[in-house]
Parts: structure tokens; sequence; C-alpha cells
């Protein structure tokens, strides 16, 4: 797997676009929690009332879940790199190169889910420090309560990583694989989600909406505001949605190596 490794770190190592993906994704983290830290503040300084609404997101323990929160919004930046750098081994016939030197094609798919834990490490490891710096910044007393959204923060890179993957190997194209990777994230997921969750036109709690691919990670770190003033119905259990996220993790790994051609 080493070897492995050393091949793919070679493909990626002078690929510009992987690298400005990259930097795009490290800064934005910082720069979208910066940008919600100040319109928190400037409400509070505005609004006592909504101050006492918001609460102090920046703080701990509240940090751990506001900077996962609002750092997952990026998670289609990792799946582009993971897109582009799939779809190029088809584009330049890269991959031939990997028949020849003997790969077989649950080699090709492990290297690249190795490379997409790699990312998802990575990533969640910016998002931890980037909370416990605004933690500490906020002058609070550092805490580990809260901790856990981190890795669901993990989960769900991996998960949008995965299924990133899924679209590369089946499509093959880069263009169509992206349009795709937006269009069933952002639209078609929703739409689906609220469709089922609203069946009969009543608004269904753990609804079947919950546990579809994608919503079944998002929910497991909900909007971080409000949440004490505003009850709006239990969320699905966190350990059935790890649970079927684990699930689908398996699926898109089942579907990745089943496809016809290399």
């Amino acid at each position: 797997m080493l070897h492995l490794l050393r091949v793919e770190w070679l493909k990626i190592k002078g690929y510009k676009t992987f690298w400005i993906l990259s930097t795009l994704f490290l800064v934005s983290i910082a720069g979208l929690n910066y940008f919600v830290y100040s319109i928190k503040q400037g409400i509070a300084q505005g609004s006592k009332q909504a101050n006492a609404l918001i609460g102090k997101p920046y703080d701990f323990p509240a940090v751990w879940h506001t900077v996962s929160y609002f750092s997952s919004f990026l998670l289609f930046i990792p799946g582009l790199m993971i897109i582009t750098s799939i779809t190029n081994e088809y584009t330049f016939k890269t991959h031939r190169q990997n028949i020849i030197d003997g790969w077989s094609r649950q080699q090709f798919i492990k290297v690249k889910i190795m490379q997409i834990f790699i990312i998802s490490v990575i990533s969640t490891l910016v998002v931890f420090i980037t909370a416990a710096l605004y933690g500490i910044f906020a002058g609070s007393d550092f805490s580990f309560e809260n901790i856990e959204y981190i890795g669901y923060f993990f989960a769900q890179a991996l998960s949008y990583c995965m299924f990133a993957l899924l679209l590369s190997v089946f499509i093959k194209r880069s263009g169509l694989s992206i349009g795709l990777f937006f269009l069933y994230s952002f639209i078609i997921e929703n739409i689906l989600g609220a469709l089922l969750n609203n069946m009969g036109g009543v608004r269904t709690l753990n609804g079947p909406g919950d546990y579809l691919p994608l919503n079944t990670v998002d929910d497991l770190i909900p909007f971080p505001f409000f949440r004490n003033f505003i009850h709006i119905g239990e969320p699905p259990s966190r350990y059935v949605l790890l649970g079927l996220a684990a699930v689908y993790l398996a699926i898109y790994y089942f579907l990745s190596v089943s496809v016809k051609g290399y």
C-alpha cells in the first residue's frame, strides 16, 4: 500500500488544480467562520435580545459544534479534489500505466480511498485547530465537551468524498461528474428529502428523507443557533445515523469496485 501511495503522490504532486483547491478549502474554513463570527459580533452589539438567543457559539464548548457545522458547507471542495484527480486518470490515460504495472481494479480503488481518508483526516484536523483557536481567542476556558462534532465532521468528509469517488468511476468525465455532484448534493437530495418527510402534507420527524445518503451525515451536525429556545423536534438518533453512514460507505465502495472496465 505504501508503494501505491507513493505512486499516487507522484501523480498529484505537480497537479496545480489539486493544490489550488486544497489551499482554497483551508483558507475558506477560517474565512467562512470569521464571516459568521463577525456577523454574530455585530448582532451582539446591536441587540441584547438577539445576543441572548444566539448565545456564545464561538466559546467553548459550543465552538466545536459551530465550526464543524459551518465548515461542513465547504465539503464540496474536497469532493471536487477527488473528482478531478480521478477523472484525470481517464482523461490523460494515466490509469493505463496502472494496468501495465499490474494493478488490479481493487488496488486502484483502494489507493483512491486511502487518498480520501488522508484528505478527510487533514480536513478534520484543520477544523479542530480552527475551532480550538476561535475558542481560545474568545477567552473561554478550554473544554473537550461537544468534541464529538469534530468526529461527525470527519464522517461527513468521508461520505462526501466517497460519493464523489463513486460518481467519478461511473462517469469518468470531469465536467459531468462535477455537475451531477453539485446537482445531487445541493438540489436533488434536498428536494427528495423534503418530499419524503412531507408525505400527505404533514411534516414527519425522523422521516425517510433524513436517511438519504448525504442527509444522513448532514443530520449529524444540526444548525447550532436557537436550539435552546426553539423546540423543533427530536433529531434522528446519532447512533442510527452513524450506522447508516457506515452502510452507505460500504455501498459506495462495493459499487466503485463493481464498475465494469478499468
